[in-house]
């Protein structure tokens, strides 16, 4: 039986590990309750819930299971006197940044109950923001091969990436998600490759438009195209 009930919770700023292992203990939760319900007929399983959570993180850069430590500009000792964090995860995916003025998402969704497609699954999520970066005049899109949401995608004279996405799923539970760029500072990027990714540039709402912008307002865009796109009932 599909379940799109699905808790939405906003975790505010919030340390990255900590943020990282919460996520890990409701994902954790999930997978364990399919494996129980298997070998269970359709009325003694158990309803597995979907959690979208929002936040933003001091300053990290994270590195997926895939990429590359090269990609990271800075020595250990550089990371502490600039006070970044650095974590190697368990996503996809290379080297990203995470920081004030950006929004974090991370969709913790059983896929059994809406689409067993992981492709399918992240092109839903960048049409999410497609759609949103679309309220404020500005045309995203995608770049054959590369994941995430991308600025001028089709010319490709100036392509810059304004959302990246990563994700784990196992049991066709997801987590981890996407970091949508809003008045993020985007020098941060300068001390890594992003997403390995050497001849493309990063951007944010904020540079695009030319002025800062309500990160609150943003967040409720991209909450209210989740449940349009997702067809999700939010508890």
């Amino acid at each position: 039986m599909k379940n799109k009930h699905t808790i939405f919770e906003h975790w505010g700023l919030i340390p990255y590990k900590e943020a990282w292992e919460r996520q890990e203990h409701v994902f954790q939760t999930i997978v364990n309750s399919k494996i129980a319900n298997r070998g269970k007929n359709e009325t003694e399983q158990q309803v597995t819930p979907n959690y979208l959570i929002f936040c933003q993180h001091p300053h990290v850069y994270t590195l997926g299971k895939s990429g590359d430590e090269k990609n990271l500009l800075l020595s250990i000792e550089e990371l502490n006197q600039k006070n970044i964090d650095y974590f190697h995860i368990n996503r996809g995916g290379d080297i990203t940044y995470h920081g004030f003025g950006q929004v974090v998402g991370y969709p913790i969704f059983d896929l059994d109950n809406f689409f067993t497609d992981i492709g399918r699954y992240l092109r839903t999520i960048e049409e999410v923001v497609i759609m949103t970066l679309a309220e404020y005049g500005i045309r995203g899109g995608r770049i054959d091969k590369l994941t995430g949401v991308w600025i001028d995608f089709e010319e490709q004279k100036n392509p810059r990436k304004i959302c990246a996405i990563g994700v784990r799923a196992s049991r066709w539970v997801t987590m981890h998600g996407f970091a949508l760029n809003v008045n993020t500072d985007l020098t941060y990027f300068q001390n890594i490759i992003p997403c390995g990714i050497t001849d493309k540039a990063v951007t944010s709402i904020a540079q695009e438009i030319g002025k800062e912008i309500n990160i609150q307002e943003v967040e409720d865009k991209l909450l209210k195209n989740f449940i349009k796109l997702f067809e999700l009932e939010l508890r």
